[in-house]
């Protein structure tokens, strides 16, 4: 497992960017595929976006595809997920997670995560 401590969250008006971060300890960062998540309603954690290992392949929710671009810095042990074109649906929790599983397919549910960071509030004034 990885330590993961999320930054970058904040007030922003509709139609605003933020950029948050997620910054991970530990050696072997680069062996994980990076996701964010936030919570939904009927689900313990909704599905936004990840990036494998290399940055070679990207996911997004359909809720988010085209408005967020999610990015890894290896030598940073650091992933990012930039905001822009923010809708006041878009107010939750975020959080950022790490799996060291080798299958895409299962980088889409929060169950396929084993490191958890402890979250970052954005709220989108309308």
């Amino acid at each position: 497992q990885v330590q993961l401590v999320e930054s970058g969250g904040g007030l922003v008006q509709a139609g605003g960017s933020l950029k948050l971060s997620c910054a991970a300890s530990g050696r072997t960062f680069s062996r994980y595929a990076m996701g964010w998540f936030r919570p939904a309603p009927g689900k313990e954690r909704e599905f936004v976006s990840a990036v494998s290992w290399s940055s070679g392949s990207t996911y997004y929710a359909d809720s988010v595809k085209g408005r967020f671009t999610i990015s890894r810095d290896n030598a940073k042990n650091t992933v990012y997920l930039q905001m822009n074109s923010l809708k006041p649906e878009d107010t939750t929790v975020y959080y950022c997670a790490a799996t060291p599983n080798r299958y895409s397919s299962f980088w889409l549910t929060s169950a396929a995560y084993d490191s958890w960071g402890q979250g970052t509030q954005v709220t989108v004034s309308s």
